[in-house]
């Protein structure tokens, strides 16, 4: 099953898309992981209001002025492209099942907030990967490793480079 998380891997790595919807599980350790929780939790922990529907764990959601708005909550802005793509995935599979909403992406840290619609566009990106995932999924091995700028913070790095 795809879900915001796949969408969100594959725009950064093809090859950490796979083995997490392959079950390969990460360092357990890893200290980013663990930080990325404790960062959603620190900062909007009363405010949250986190939601789980199949293929989606929304971060939070809440209703202002009438609107629902959806927030994904990162550690840092260096992934913003792959953000997009995954609350633009949320707000697809909201619209798909009769919900409209609007999405932000909050980085606490960086005091970062950025509202995010379902443009067309957007929805032509976030379809683009979805077709590009259901093709990756279907592979019996993942892609070649390949180095990215990501690699060295990257949790799955022991499948690709030991």
């Amino acid at each position: 099953m795809i879900t915001g998380t796949l969408v969100w891997y594959h725009a950064i790595c093809p090859r950490q898309a796979w083995l997490m919807a392959h079950q390969m599980e990460p360092e357990r350790e890893f200290e980013l992981l663990a930080e990325g929780r404790l960062n959603q939790q620190e900062h909007y922990e009363r405010s949250m209001k986190e939601l789980s529907l199949p293929g989606m764990r929304l971060d939070r959601v809440r209703r202002e002025g009438g609107r629902i708005i959806v927030s994904e909550v990162k550690k840092s802005t260096r992934y913003l492209p792959a953000a997009r793509l995954q609350l633009g995935y949320y707000l697809l599979r909201l619209r798909e099942e009769g919900v409209e909403a609007s999405g932000e992406i909050l980085v606490p840290k960086e005091r970062f907030r950025e509202g995010v619609e379902l443009t067309q566009e957007l929805e032509e990106s976030v379809r683009d990967v979805l077709g590009e995932l259901e093709g990756l999924l279907e592979r019996s091995l993942p892609p070649p490793a390949a180095r990215i700028p990501y690699c060295r913070k990257c949790a799955y790095a022991e499948f690709c480079w030991s």
